[in-house]
Protein backbone atom coordinates (compact mmCIF):
# COMPACT_ATOMS: atom_id res chain seq x y z
CA UNK A 1 0.00 0.00 0.00
CA UNK A 2 1.34 3.43 -0.96
CA UNK A 3 1.11 6.31 1.51
CA UNK A 4 0.70 9.92 0.41
CA UNK A 5 2.08 13.25 1.53
CA UNK A 6 2.54 16.76 0.21
CA UNK A 7 6.33 16.86 0.49
CA UNK A 8 8.73 14.05 1.34
CA UNK A 9 11.88 15.41 2.97
CA UNK A 10 14.75 12.92 2.88
CA UNK A 11 17.22 13.57 5.66
CA UNK A 12 16.84 14.58 9.29
CA UNK A 13 19.71 17.03 9.62
CA UNK A 14 19.31 20.78 10.20
CA UNK A 15 18.36 21.52 6.57
CA UNK A 16 15.64 18.88 6.40
CA UNK A 17 14.29 19.74 9.84
CA UNK A 18 13.95 23.47 9.14
CA UNK A 19 12.23 22.72 5.84
CA UNK A 20 9.86 20.20 7.43
CA UNK A 21 8.94 22.61 10.21
CA UNK A 22 8.22 25.45 7.78
CA UNK A 23 6.03 23.25 5.59
CA UNK A 24 4.12 21.77 8.52
CA UNK A 25 3.49 25.23 10.00
CA UNK A 26 2.12 26.29 6.60
CA UNK A 27 -0.35 23.40 6.69
CA UNK A 28 1.47 21.27 4.10
CA UNK A 29 1.48 17.52 4.86
CA UNK A 30 5.15 16.61 5.18
CA UNK A 31 6.92 13.31 5.87
CA UNK A 32 10.58 13.16 6.90
CA UNK A 33 12.45 10.00 5.89
CA UNK A 34 15.64 9.23 7.81
CA UNK A 35 17.81 6.14 7.46
CA UNK A 36 19.20 6.43 11.00
CA UNK A 37 17.33 5.19 14.08
CA UNK A 38 15.45 7.83 16.10
CA UNK A 39 17.44 10.03 18.44
CA UNK A 40 19.84 12.91 17.93
CA UNK A 41 23.52 12.09 18.15
CA UNK A 42 25.87 14.46 19.94
CA UNK A 43 28.69 13.41 17.60
CA UNK A 44 28.13 16.10 14.97
CA UNK A 45 30.49 18.30 12.98
CA UNK A 46 28.93 21.75 12.69
CA UNK A 47 29.28 24.17 15.58
CA UNK A 48 28.37 27.72 14.51
CA UNK A 49 25.38 29.81 13.50
CA UNK A 50 26.13 33.04 11.65
CA UNK A 51 24.15 36.26 11.74
CA UNK A 52 21.91 35.72 8.70
CA UNK A 53 21.01 32.20 9.85
CA UNK A 54 20.12 33.56 13.28
CA UNK A 55 17.91 36.12 11.56
CA UNK A 56 16.14 33.30 9.68
CA UNK A 57 15.65 31.46 12.97
CA UNK A 58 14.36 34.68 14.54
CA UNK A 59 11.68 34.76 11.81
CA UNK A 60 10.57 31.41 13.25
CA UNK A 61 10.69 32.41 16.91
CA UNK A 62 13.67 30.11 17.63
CA UNK A 63 16.70 32.38 17.77
CA UNK A 64 16.38 33.50 21.39
CA UNK A 65 16.16 29.90 22.62
CA UNK A 66 19.21 28.90 20.61
CA UNK A 67 21.08 31.98 21.85
CA UNK A 68 20.46 30.76 25.41
CA UNK A 69 22.03 27.39 24.54
CA UNK A 70 25.14 28.69 22.76
CA UNK A 71 28.01 31.08 23.27
CA UNK A 72 28.15 34.28 21.18
CA UNK A 73 31.55 35.38 19.91
CA UNK A 74 32.06 38.84 18.48
CA UNK A 75 35.49 38.11 17.01
CA UNK A 76 36.24 35.49 14.35
CA UNK A 77 39.93 34.58 13.96
CA UNK A 78 41.18 33.29 10.62
CA UNK A 79 44.97 33.28 10.04
CA UNK A 80 48.10 35.43 10.42
CA UNK A 81 46.38 37.41 13.15
CA UNK A 82 43.46 38.28 10.84
CA UNK A 83 40.44 38.69 13.07
CA UNK A 84 37.01 39.83 11.94
CA UNK A 85 35.18 41.97 14.49
CA UNK A 86 31.47 41.12 14.20
CA UNK A 87 30.24 43.53 16.85
CA UNK A 88 29.38 46.26 14.34
CA UNK A 89 27.24 44.12 12.03
CA UNK A 90 23.86 45.74 11.18
CA UNK A 91 21.79 43.02 12.80
CA UNK A 92 20.23 41.95 16.07
CA UNK A 93 22.88 39.20 16.11
CA UNK A 94 26.30 40.89 15.75
CA UNK A 95 28.23 37.71 16.54
CA UNK A 96 28.72 34.09 15.60
CA UNK A 97 26.91 31.71 17.93
CA UNK A 98 29.01 28.71 18.91
CA UNK A 99 26.51 25.90 19.42
CA UNK A 100 26.68 22.17 18.71
CA UNK A 101 24.73 20.96 15.70
CA UNK A 102 22.80 18.54 17.90
CA UNK A 103 21.28 21.43 19.87
CA UNK A 104 20.12 23.06 16.63
CA UNK A 105 18.64 19.75 15.47
CA UNK A 106 16.86 19.20 18.78
CA UNK A 107 15.10 22.57 18.63
CA UNK A 108 14.22 22.22 14.94
CA UNK A 109 12.90 18.68 15.37
CA UNK A 110 10.68 19.69 18.27
CA UNK A 111 9.22 22.52 16.21
CA UNK A 112 8.56 20.25 13.22
CA UNK A 113 6.86 17.62 15.39
CA UNK A 114 4.70 20.17 17.16
CA UNK A 115 3.61 21.55 13.78
CA UNK A 116 2.54 18.08 12.62
CA UNK A 117 5.41 16.72 10.52
CA UNK A 118 5.58 12.93 10.33
CA UNK A 119 8.88 11.11 10.88
CA UNK A 120 9.80 7.70 9.51
CA UNK A 121 13.12 6.35 10.80
CA UNK A 122 15.31 3.52 9.50
CA UNK A 123 13.90 4.30 6.06
CA UNK A 124 16.63 4.16 3.41
CA UNK A 125 15.57 5.64 0.08
CA UNK A 126 16.67 3.51 -2.87
CA UNK A 127 14.69 4.82 -5.86
CA UNK A 128 12.42 7.61 -7.08
CA UNK A 129 10.03 7.66 -9.99
CA UNK A 130 8.29 10.88 -10.97
CA UNK A 131 5.56 11.86 -13.38
CA UNK A 132 3.45 14.93 -14.09
CA UNK A 133 1.51 14.68 -10.83
CA UNK A 134 4.03 13.53 -8.25
CA UNK A 135 6.94 11.36 -7.10
CA UNK A 136 6.90 7.82 -5.77
CA UNK A 137 9.62 7.14 -3.20
CA UNK A 138 10.82 3.58 -2.69
CA UNK A 139 13.18 2.31 -0.05
CA UNK A 140 14.19 -0.26 2.52
CA UNK A 141 12.40 -0.18 5.86
CA UNK A 142 9.46 1.84 4.50
CA UNK A 143 6.27 1.51 2.53
CA UNK A 144 6.21 3.20 -0.89
CA UNK A 145 5.37 6.89 -0.47
CA UNK A 146 3.69 9.16 -2.99
CA UNK A 147 4.51 12.87 -2.69
CA UNK A 148 3.78 15.96 -4.73
CA UNK A 149 7.43 16.98 -4.30
CA UNK A 150 10.59 15.47 -2.81
CA UNK A 151 13.49 17.33 -1.22
CA UNK A 152 16.81 15.55 -0.80
CA UNK A 153 18.50 16.93 2.30
CA UNK A 154 20.38 13.68 2.85
CA UNK A 155 23.96 14.85 2.85
CA UNK A 156 27.05 14.47 0.72
CA UNK A 157 26.27 10.86 -0.22
CA UNK A 158 22.70 11.75 -1.15
CA UNK A 159 20.54 8.84 -2.29
CA UNK A 160 18.09 11.35 -3.77
CA UNK A 161 20.79 12.95 -5.90
CA UNK A 162 21.87 9.54 -7.13
CA UNK A 163 18.26 8.51 -7.85
CA UNK A 164 17.69 11.49 -10.16
CA UNK A 165 21.02 10.95 -11.89
CA UNK A 166 22.68 14.26 -11.06
CA UNK A 167 26.49 14.35 -11.09
CA UNK A 168 28.41 15.88 -8.19
CA UNK A 169 31.46 17.36 -9.87
CA UNK A 170 34.39 18.67 -7.89
CA UNK A 171 37.43 17.45 -6.00
CA UNK A 172 38.94 16.91 -2.59
CA UNK A 173 40.55 20.08 -1.31
CA UNK A 174 42.06 18.67 1.88
CA UNK A 175 42.49 15.14 3.24
CA UNK A 176 42.70 13.75 6.75
CA UNK A 177 41.12 16.59 8.71
CA UNK A 178 40.69 15.40 12.29
CA UNK A 179 37.83 16.19 14.64
CA UNK A 180 37.61 15.47 18.33
CA UNK A 181 35.60 16.45 21.38
CA UNK A 182 37.94 16.59 24.38
CA UNK A 183 38.27 18.01 27.87
CA UNK A 184 41.11 20.46 28.53
CA UNK A 185 43.14 20.76 31.71
CA UNK A 186 44.12 24.36 30.86
CA UNK A 187 41.91 27.16 29.57
CA UNK A 188 42.88 28.52 26.14
CA UNK A 189 43.47 32.29 25.97
CA UNK A 190 40.45 32.94 23.77
CA UNK A 191 36.98 31.48 23.43
CA UNK A 192 37.89 30.52 19.87
CA UNK A 193 41.55 29.61 19.60
CA UNK A 194 43.00 29.16 16.11
CA UNK A 195 46.47 28.90 14.67
CA UNK A 196 48.29 27.84 11.52
CA UNK A 197 51.90 27.27 10.50
CA UNK A 198 51.41 26.28 6.87
CA UNK A 199 52.19 22.66 7.76
CA UNK A 200 49.45 22.46 10.40
CA UNK A 201 46.36 24.26 11.59
CA UNK A 202 44.10 23.77 14.58
CA UNK A 203 40.94 25.26 16.00
CA UNK A 204 39.58 24.93 19.56
CA UNK A 205 35.96 25.82 20.30
CA UNK A 206 34.15 25.33 23.64
CA UNK A 207 30.77 23.60 23.59
CA UNK A 208 29.81 24.87 27.06
CA UNK A 209 29.38 21.38 28.53
CA UNK A 210 33.00 20.93 29.61
CA UNK A 211 34.16 19.75 26.20
CA UNK A 212 35.99 21.54 23.41
CA UNK A 213 35.69 20.75 19.72
CA UNK A 214 39.09 20.33 18.06
CA UNK A 215 39.53 20.68 14.31
CA UNK A 216 43.04 19.96 13.06
CA UNK A 217 45.21 19.06 10.09
CA UNK A 218 48.86 18.33 9.50
CA UNK A 219 50.51 18.08 6.12
CA UNK A 220 52.49 14.99 7.14
CA UNK A 221 49.36 13.03 8.19
CA UNK A 222 47.84 12.51 4.73
CA UNK A 223 46.07 9.20 5.34
CA UNK A 224 42.69 7.68 4.35
CA UNK A 225 39.55 8.53 6.33
CA UNK A 226 39.40 5.04 7.85
CA UNK A 227 42.98 5.13 9.17
CA UNK A 228 43.15 4.70 12.96
CA UNK A 229 43.04 7.92 14.98
CA UNK A 230 44.00 8.38 18.61
CA UNK A 231 44.36 11.25 21.06
CA UNK A 232 48.16 11.28 20.67
CA UNK A 233 47.85 12.30 17.00
CA UNK A 234 45.36 15.03 17.93
CA UNK A 235 47.76 16.37 20.54
CA UNK A 236 50.67 16.37 18.07
CA UNK A 237 48.68 18.36 15.50
CA UNK A 238 47.45 20.92 18.03
CA UNK A 239 50.95 21.40 19.47
CA UNK A 240 52.33 21.93 15.97
CA UNK A 241 49.71 24.57 15.16
CA UNK A 242 49.20 26.27 18.56
CA UNK A 243 52.41 25.52 20.45
CA UNK A 244 50.66 23.54 23.21
CA UNK A 245 47.83 21.06 23.62
CA UNK A 246 46.22 22.55 26.78
CA UNK A 247 46.17 19.17 28.51
CA UNK A 248 43.76 17.39 26.19
CA UNK A 249 42.11 14.34 27.74
CA UNK A 250 38.96 12.21 27.92
CA UNK A 251 37.92 12.24 24.24
CA UNK A 252 34.27 11.36 23.70
CA UNK A 253 34.60 11.37 19.91
CA UNK A 254 37.40 11.11 17.37
CA UNK A 255 36.90 11.28 13.60
CA UNK A 256 38.91 11.72 10.44
CA UNK A 257 37.45 13.02 7.19
CA UNK A 258 38.35 14.66 3.91
CA UNK A 259 36.89 17.93 2.70
CA UNK A 260 35.54 18.19 -0.83
CA UNK A 261 34.45 21.07 -3.02
CA UNK A 262 31.45 19.87 -5.03
CA UNK A 263 28.20 21.26 -6.37
CA UNK A 264 25.41 19.77 -8.45
CA UNK A 265 24.72 21.51 -11.78
CA UNK A 266 21.05 22.08 -10.84
CA UNK A 267 19.13 22.12 -7.56
CA UNK A 268 15.87 21.01 -9.23
CA UNK A 269 15.02 18.01 -11.42
CA UNK A 270 11.28 18.05 -12.13
CA UNK A 271 9.54 17.57 -8.80
CA UNK A 272 12.73 16.75 -6.91
CA UNK A 273 14.96 19.30 -5.18
CA UNK A 274 18.33 19.11 -3.45
CA UNK A 275 19.38 21.21 -0.46
CA UNK A 276 22.29 21.47 1.95
CA UNK A 277 25.18 19.03 1.58
CA UNK A 278 23.22 17.01 -0.98
CA UNK A 279 23.57 20.02 -3.31
CA UNK A 280 26.94 21.48 -2.29
CA UNK A 281 29.86 20.65 -0.04
CA UNK A 282 32.92 22.74 0.71
CA UNK A 283 35.72 23.21 3.20
CA UNK A 284 34.88 23.88 6.86
CA UNK A 285 36.70 27.23 6.75
CA UNK A 286 34.46 30.00 8.05
CA UNK A 287 31.89 27.58 9.47
CA UNK A 288 29.47 28.13 6.59
CA UNK A 289 28.22 24.59 5.87
CA UNK A 290 25.22 24.21 8.18
CA UNK A 291 24.37 27.88 7.65
CA UNK A 292 24.19 27.58 3.87
CA UNK A 293 21.94 24.52 4.13
CA UNK A 294 19.56 26.22 6.55
CA UNK A 295 19.31 29.19 4.22
CA UNK A 296 18.59 26.83 1.31
CA UNK A 297 15.65 25.49 3.31
CA UNK A 298 14.40 28.98 4.17
CA UNK A 299 14.38 29.89 0.48
CA UNK A 300 12.60 26.74 -0.70
CA UNK A 301 10.01 26.14 2.01
CA UNK A 302 7.74 29.14 1.45
CA UNK A 303 7.80 28.56 -2.31
CA UNK A 304 6.68 24.94 -1.94
CA UNK A 305 3.94 26.04 0.46
CA UNK A 306 2.72 28.73 -1.96
CA UNK A 307 2.58 26.31 -4.90
CA UNK A 308 0.90 23.51 -2.97
CA UNK A 309 -1.75 25.92 -1.61
CA UNK A 310 -2.54 27.10 -5.13
CA UNK A 311 -1.36 30.65 -4.47
CA UNK A 312 1.53 30.43 -6.94
CA UNK A 313 2.38 28.67 -10.16
CA UNK A 314 4.90 25.82 -10.22
CA UNK A 315 7.33 28.10 -12.06
CA UNK A 316 8.02 29.86 -8.74
CA UNK A 317 9.98 26.76 -7.73
CA UNK A 318 12.49 27.39 -10.53
CA UNK A 319 13.66 30.46 -8.61
CA UNK A 320 15.04 28.21 -5.87
CA UNK A 321 17.80 27.10 -8.23
CA UNK A 322 18.37 30.52 -9.82
CA UNK A 323 18.70 32.16 -6.38
CA UNK A 324 20.51 29.55 -4.31
CA UNK A 325 22.86 27.93 -6.83
CA UNK A 326 24.98 31.11 -7.21
CA UNK A 327 25.16 31.42 -3.41
CA UNK A 328 26.42 27.85 -3.12
CA UNK A 329 29.04 28.53 -5.77
CA UNK A 330 30.21 31.65 -3.95
CA UNK A 331 30.51 29.78 -0.64
CA UNK A 332 32.56 27.07 -2.35
CA UNK A 333 34.96 29.67 -3.70
CA UNK A 334 35.28 31.74 -0.53
CA UNK A 335 35.69 28.81 1.86
CA UNK A 336 38.11 27.20 -0.58
CA UNK A 337 40.21 30.36 -0.68
CA UNK A 338 40.28 30.49 3.12
CA UNK A 339 41.41 26.89 3.52
CA UNK A 340 44.08 27.22 0.83
CA UNK A 341 45.46 30.33 2.48
CA UNK A 342 45.46 28.60 5.86
CA UNK A 343 47.40 25.68 4.30
CA UNK A 344 49.87 27.94 2.48
CA UNK A 345 53.47 26.77 2.83
CA UNK A 346 55.23 28.31 -0.18
CA UNK A 347 56.81 31.75 0.20
CA UNK A 348 54.63 33.38 -2.45
CA UNK A 349 51.37 32.00 -1.02
CA UNK A 350 52.37 33.06 2.48
CA UNK A 351 53.17 36.51 1.13
CA UNK A 352 49.74 36.61 -0.50
CA UNK A 353 48.14 35.63 2.79
CA UNK A 354 50.04 38.32 4.62
CA UNK A 355 49.05 40.95 2.05
CA UNK A 356 45.40 39.91 2.24
CA UNK A 357 45.51 40.14 6.03
CA UNK A 358 46.89 43.67 5.79
CA UNK A 359 44.29 44.76 3.24
CA UNK A 360 41.31 43.36 5.14
CA UNK A 361 42.60 44.82 8.39
CA UNK A 362 43.17 48.33 7.07
CA UNK A 363 40.65 48.80 4.22
CA UNK A 364 37.13 49.22 5.68
CA UNK A 365 35.32 48.33 2.43
CA UNK A 366 37.18 45.02 2.10
CA UNK A 367 36.69 44.23 5.77
CA UNK A 368 32.95 44.92 5.49
CA UNK A 369 32.68 42.74 2.38
CA UNK A 370 34.46 39.85 4.09
CA UNK A 371 32.29 40.20 7.20
CA UNK A 372 29.02 40.29 5.29
CA UNK A 373 29.96 37.36 3.07
CA UNK A 374 31.06 35.01 5.87
CA UNK A 375 28.01 35.88 7.97
CA UNK A 376 25.56 35.58 5.07
CA UNK A 377 24.31 39.17 5.25
CA UNK A 378 25.68 40.04 1.81
CA UNK A 379 23.63 37.72 -0.37
CA UNK A 380 20.98 39.23 -2.60
CA UNK A 381 18.59 37.54 -5.03
CA UNK A 382 18.13 40.33 -7.53
CA UNK A 383 19.21 43.70 -8.89
CA UNK A 384 18.66 46.93 -6.99
CA UNK A 385 16.48 46.64 -3.90
CA UNK A 386 14.53 43.65 -5.20
CA UNK A 387 15.92 40.47 -3.70
CA UNK A 388 18.01 42.20 -1.04
CA UNK A 389 17.90 41.20 2.59
CA UNK A 390 15.41 43.34 4.50
CA UNK A 391 16.77 44.54 7.84
CA UNK A 392 14.75 43.90 10.99
CA UNK A 393 12.78 47.16 10.83
CA UNK A 394 11.00 48.33 14.02
CA UNK A 395 7.23 48.42 13.45
CA UNK A 396 4.35 50.12 15.27
CA UNK A 397 3.05 48.30 18.31
CA UNK A 398 6.47 47.56 19.80
CA UNK A 399 7.18 44.81 17.30
CA UNK A 400 9.72 44.08 14.56
CA UNK A 401 9.64 43.01 10.92
CA UNK A 402 11.08 39.57 11.67
CA UNK A 403 8.34 38.95 14.25
CA UNK A 404 5.72 39.93 11.65
CA UNK A 405 7.22 37.39 9.21
CA UNK A 406 6.59 34.48 11.57
CA UNK A 407 4.19 31.88 10.29
CA UNK A 408 5.43 32.18 6.71
CA UNK A 409 3.78 35.55 6.07
CA UNK A 410 4.56 38.20 3.50
CA UNK A 411 4.73 41.64 5.10
CA UNK A 412 3.61 44.80 3.31
CA UNK A 413 5.21 47.97 4.65
CA UNK A 414 3.20 50.98 3.50
CA UNK A 415 3.44 54.74 3.91
CA UNK A 416 -0.37 55.04 4.04
CA UNK A 417 -3.07 52.72 5.42
CA UNK A 418 -3.71 49.75 3.14
CA UNK A 419 -7.38 49.42 2.19
CA UNK A 420 -7.22 46.50 -0.22
CA UNK A 421 -8.76 43.05 0.10
CA UNK A 422 -7.76 40.70 2.90
CA UNK A 423 -5.26 38.05 1.91
CA UNK A 424 -4.12 34.98 3.81
CA UNK A 425 -0.38 35.01 4.47
CA UNK A 426 -0.18 38.81 4.27
CA UNK A 427 0.51 41.14 7.19
CA UNK A 428 0.40 44.89 6.65
CA UNK A 429 2.06 47.59 8.69
CA UNK A 430 2.50 51.31 8.27
CA UNK A 431 6.00 52.68 8.37
CA UNK A 432 7.73 55.97 7.67
CA UNK A 433 10.15 54.74 5.04
CA UNK A 434 10.45 56.42 1.63
CA UNK A 435 9.10 53.43 -0.34
CA UNK A 436 6.43 50.78 -0.12
CA UNK A 437 8.06 47.40 0.47
CA UNK A 438 6.69 43.87 0.14
CA UNK A 439 8.85 41.44 2.11
CA UNK A 440 8.99 37.73 1.29
CA UNK A 441 8.61 35.10 4.04
CA UNK A 442 12.40 34.54 3.94
CA UNK A 443 13.11 38.18 4.74
CA UNK A 444 14.09 39.35 1.26
CA UNK A 445 12.41 42.18 -0.63
CA UNK A 446 9.92 40.84 -3.19
CA UNK A 447 8.76 44.18 -4.62
CA UNK A 448 9.16 47.88 -3.96
CA UNK A 449 7.81 51.14 -5.35
CA UNK A 450 7.70 54.79 -4.41
CA UNK A 451 4.10 55.90 -3.78
CA UNK A 452 2.51 53.16 -5.93
CA UNK A 453 -1.03 53.56 -7.22
CA UNK A 454 -3.69 51.26 -5.70
CA UNK A 455 -3.84 49.36 -8.99
CA UNK A 456 -0.07 48.81 -9.10
CA UNK A 457 -0.05 47.71 -5.47
CA UNK A 458 -2.87 45.22 -5.98
CA UNK A 459 -1.14 43.78 -9.03
CA UNK A 460 2.09 43.33 -7.07
CA UNK A 461 0.22 41.55 -4.29
CA UNK A 462 -1.53 39.32 -6.81
CA UNK A 463 1.80 38.50 -8.48
CA UNK A 464 3.66 37.69 -5.29
CA UNK A 465 1.19 36.76 -2.55
CA UNK A 466 -1.63 35.35 -4.67
CA UNK A 467 -5.39 35.76 -4.65
CA UNK A 468 -7.45 36.81 -1.63
CA UNK A 469 -9.01 33.37 -1.15
CA UNK A 470 -7.69 29.80 -1.04
CA UNK A 471 -8.72 27.52 -3.93
CA UNK A 472 -11.39 24.94 -3.13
Amino acid sequence: MTGTTGVAVVGCGPTGLLLAGDLAEAGVPVTVLEKRPPGISNLTRAFALHARTLEQLDMRGLADELESLGHPMTRLGLFDGLTLDLSGLPTRFPHVLVIPQYEVERVLERRAREAGAEFVYEAEVTALTQDASGVTVLGRGMEPLRASYVVGADGMRSAVREAVGLPFPGRSVIRSVVLADVRLSEDPPDRLTAGTTGDAFALLIPFGDGYHRVVGWHRSHDVPDDAPLDLAEIRDIVRAALGRDYGMRDPRWLSRFHSDERQVPAYRVGRVFLAGDAAHVHSPAGGQGMNTGLQDAANLSWKLAAVLSGRADDSLLDTYDTERHPVGRTVLRSSGALIRLAMANHPWTRALRSALTTLVTHVPALRRKALHQVTGLAYSYGPGLTGKRAPDIPLPGNTRLYEALRGGNFVLLTQVPYEGVDRPHLTTSEWAGPRTLLIRPDGHIAWTAKSPSPTALEQALLDHVGSSVHPT
